[in-house]
């Protein structure tokens, strides 16, 4: 699962490289343990061991490979999301978090040594080409994809707006391969998805995080608003299975939500270094009843949406337990090397939760499958990763525990008609058919019933 936040981009962070920022803590922490000298032997040590390996390793070796694994060793040691990028993994990671980049407009997988088509996305090269769902992809450019890795013919498929690349496609029920010519353009995948449910509620579900996350959130929230034709009575804002991104559309997504109050906090390791982001006045949802659902796959940016709506009382969260992803990494370019990935502080939530470790809690519990009941703990978790952060929240005079948050206060007439679980025999989860989602139907219950409250009812006060 791929999750980070980035705090910084890459000029204020080659800055504070060359002015020494980063270089400073190591030398306080060298003076303060009075080991400058032992910090120097071992970096002979390495060195010593990095040139046992170039001369006498069974085959020669490539120095900057040998390097670049010392270092992801060196980070990968630390946490689980510390790590390094060589050039290629950053460039990946930059495509990733701009969401947006020249190509045709497929979302493909690997079958059979073969790349195989998911789906064309709409209005994209691919599409308006006629690639269909289903189809293999057997050469690039007249070179067979046989033997390729998904990344590198993804890497091939990819390229600059307006050159043109040709495909060969098998197709289920054609004798002959299909050739096309297709030339690339801009591609921006849906991050958000959105319908009305039953023409009153307004659905959205945010697929991760990146640069375009809250520009189409409004424009959904809009969108919805439009086709409901003034009805609009609620809104049900899915991250479940989302993995997180970038920490500022997190904090944007929160605030066109929230009138006023703190969104998130975070706390480095030095204490000037903590930063806090307080809300705007502005509701795009103008006050509708909000429900957020969450599951075991809801990590990081979306744990800070999720804590920040429940703990101000705008949106009931509904769900399963979150991924329990609390910290922030800030992806530190290296010039010409690509860059690190480094965990930088905790992320606590408006009441001050932390929840690194120990996720979000829905208000209201609600299972997606029957099975799931017995099946807690059998889904990983961060607390289930190697070397992760310890929660600070864990009493005693340094770190008290945050109050609890105030009741829901939810009438019985509504409670009553939420279900935990599936019933007996109700059909598998099916992501083209809504009806077999039985979250999402919870969901429903939830949001309509608190929309027949009074304004006042619709949420505890603090």
């Amino acid at each position: 699962m791929a999750m980070f936040s980035k705090v910084r981009m890459a000029g204020v962070i080659t800055a504070a490289f060359a002015a020494g920022v980063v270089a400073g803590p190591m030398v306080a922490a060298w003076a303060q343990d009075g080991s400058r000298a032992e910090t120097y032997r071992l970096l002979n040590l390495f060195g010593d061991v990095f040139e046992r390996v170039r001369a006498e390793y069974v085959e020669p070796v490539n120095d900057r490979d040998v390097i670049e694994n010392a270092i992801q060793g060196m980070l990968a040691g630390l946490d689980p999301h510390s790590s390094y990028m060589n050039p290629r993994s950053f460039r990946d990671m930059q495509v990733q978090t701009r969401g947006e980049f020249g190509g045709l407009g497929i979302e493909v997988t690997q079958e059979n040594g073969y790349v195989k088509v998911i789906s064309p996305i709409d209005d994209t090269p691919a599409a308006r080409a006629g690639v269909r769902p289903g189809d293999l992809i057997t050469h690039l450019n007249g070179q067979s994809t046989q033997g390729l890795s998904l990344q590198d013919a993804v890497d091939q498929m990819r390229g600059e707006r307006g050159s043109t690349i040709r495909i060969t496609i098998r197709r289920e029920g054609t004798d002959r391969p299909i050739e096309l010519a297709i030339t690339r353009d801009v591609i921006r995948p849906q991050v958000a998805r959105f319908r009305l449910e039953g023409n009153d509620i307004g659905y959205v579900r945010l697929t991760s995080f990146n640069e375009q996350t809250e520009t189409a959130l409004r424009r959904a929230i809009s969108t919805m608003r439009t086709q409901a034709g003034g009805n609009l009575r609620g809104i049900i804002l899915d991250l479940r299975n989302n993995p997180g991104g970038l920490l500022d559309q997190a904090v944007q997504v929160s605030d066109d939500f929230l009138e006023q109050g703190e969104i998130v906090s975070t706390r480095a390791r030095r204490a000037e270094d903590a930063q806090r982001w307080n809300a705007r006045p502005g509701d795009i949802a103008q006050g509708l009843p909000m429900v957020v659902l969450i599951n075991g796959g809801s990590a990081s940016a979306s744990e800070i949406v999720a804590g920040a709506l429940q703990d101000h009382r705008r949106a009931y969260v509904l769900g399963s337990r979150s991924f329990g992803k609390g910290s922030v990494q800030t992806v530190m370019p290296i010039p010409g090397n690509g860059a690190i990935r480094l965990t930088t502080a905790r992320y606590y939530t408006p009441s001050g939760r932390s929840i690194q470790a120990t996720g979000i809690d829905p208000d209201v519990e609600v299972l997606a499958t029957r099975e799931a009941a017995n099946e807690r703990g059998a889904r990983e978790r961060e607390a289930d990763l190697r070397r992760a952060l310890r929660n600070e929240n864990t009493g005693g005079p340094a770190t008290p525990p945050p109050p609890p948050l105030p009741p829901l206060n939810l009438p019985s007439s509504i409670t009553d008609r939420i279900a935990r679980l599936p019933p007996e025999g109700a059909p598998a989860f099916d992501p083209t058919k809504p009806e077999t989602d039985f979250q999402l139907q919870q969901a429903l219950v939830l949001v309509r019933g608190v929309a027949t409250l009074p304004p006042g009812q619709r949420r505890a006060s603090r």
